[in-house]
């Protein structure tokens, strides 16, 4: 099993920035992924970005964010960062963890809250 606990969303104006930390915890061998995905009200939850962990750091990021977030991990902490800069009323979500391994196995955090006022 592992335990994913996302931090550092909050309320911030349009054009700012927020840094989302995911701390990972658990069986971490065989995750070979982390990612973030978020989920506006009466949305489907929807791909952030993505990097692998076994092999090289590769990144995806989905269009709408491709410019202004930034995804990057520290494996000795077991971390993965969001950098989220020029932030836009659209943004406006719940942002979850995701880790997964080989086998396909998905992990999820419980989500952190981010708000961007216009």
């Amino acid at each position: 099993q592992v335990q994913l606990v996302e931090s550092g969303g909050g309320l911030v104006q349009a054009g700012g920035s927020l840094r989302l930390s995911c701390a990972a915890a658990g069986s971490m061998s065989g995750i070979n992924a982390m990612g973030w995905y978020r989920q506006a009200p009466g949305k489907q939850r929807e791909l952030v970005a993505t990097i692998t962990i076994t092999s090289g750091g590769s990144t995806n990021y989905a269009d709408s964010v491709k410019g202004r977030f930034t995804i990057s991990n520290d494996n000795v902490k077991n971390t993965v960062y969001l950098q989220m800069n020029a932030l836009i009323p659209e943004d406006t979500a719940v942002y979850y963890c995701n880790a997964r391994n080989r086998w396909d196995t998905n992990y999820w955090g419980k989500g952190t809250l981010v708000t961007i006022s216009s």
